[in-house]
């Protein structure tokens, strides 16, 4: 027996954390209708986008986008406000690869003819990262690896950690996600690359803390066993304690690195991890 659409699509989806409340601004509808339907035009933009899309504190934006292209197009809607909110998706963090996956799950219960319409739109949508994606994969091996992973998770990659290089095995990427309230990036390593041993000291307070992103990678603490670091792997690391990161041999791996406020913090770079050490993860 077939489950409904909604109950299916959810379920493809991996469990993402619920966003800060945002209010969500919208004027379409005043801007396009403010004339000739302005009860219509409030209830678009007040109603729909100002309360029910702005309860993120309860489903997050992505999920709502994913919801909301789910119903669209298996009503066959498949016109600009499908565009629009393909958009939206991407811009709330549903990947190209996801968004592929998605329609091609909604065409078994949704029909054919109208994922095949959806799919036109979203090519379109996504048409950078895959003239990217072409472009990379013909010139540089390395590089498709590269884009073929940064299509898996919904952080991007960044730029080549240059300036901390010194302190890594293997090539890395950073991308700074926040610099307000609590700064936060997303650091991705290419497989076998780890960082240096190293502290992060402070008088009071002070750590920092990892969120597996995409991949596989390992945590390890001086004198203790290795722990694994999978998509939602949550690590605290206390301060004044000597640890190092990276990725596994066989996987791109990436992690959120949250610096938690302290006094007197200073991050203190130590001697490299050996291949000794390293080889012994499995």
């Amino acid at each position: 027996m077939n489950r409904p659409i909604l109950s299916i699509v959810l379920s493809i989806v991996t469990l993402t954390p619920v966003m800060a409340q945002q209010k969500i601004v919208q004027t379409a509808g005043r801007d396009q209708l403010g004339e000739f339907a302005p009860e219509f035009a409030h209830l678009n933009d007040d109603v729909l986008f100002g309360e029910v899309w702005s309860r993120n504190d309860l489903l997050s934006l992505r999920d709502r986008s994913l919801v909301t292209i789910t119903s669209l197009i298996s009503q066959g809607i498949t016109d600009s406000s499908l565009t629009y909110h393909l958009q939206e998706a991407r811009k709330n963090g549903i990947t190209r690869t996801e968004a592929a996956e998605i329609l091609t799950q909604v065409a078994f219960y949704a029909g054919w003819p109208k994922a095949w319409g959806a799919f036109r739109l979203a090519k379109e949508v996504w048409k950078d990262e895959v003239e990217t994606s072409n472009t990379e994969e013909t010139s540089d091996p390395r590089a498709a690896k590269r884009a073929e992973f940064a299509r898996s998770m919904i952080f991007p990659i960044g730029e080549p950690n240059t300036a901390y290089a010194r302190y890594f095995i293997g090539n890395s990427y950073l991308a700074q996600i926040s610099t307000d309230q609590i700064p936060f990036a997303n650091v991705t390593f290419e497989p076998g690359c780890r960082n240096n041993w190293h502290i992060h000291k402070a008088e009071k307070g002070g750590g920092q803390m990892l969120v597996g992103v995409a991949g596989r990678g390992w945590y390890q603490e001086e004198g203790k066993p290795a722990v694994e670091i999978l998509p939602g792997t949550v690590i605290n690391i206390p301060a004044n304690v000597k640890h190092w990161h990276g990725a596994a041999k066989d996987s791109w791996f990436a992690h959120l690195a949250f610096a938690v406020p302290g006094e007197e913090t200073e991050n203190v770079w130590l001697e490299p991890v050996t291949d000794d050490e390293y080889n012994l993860l499995k």
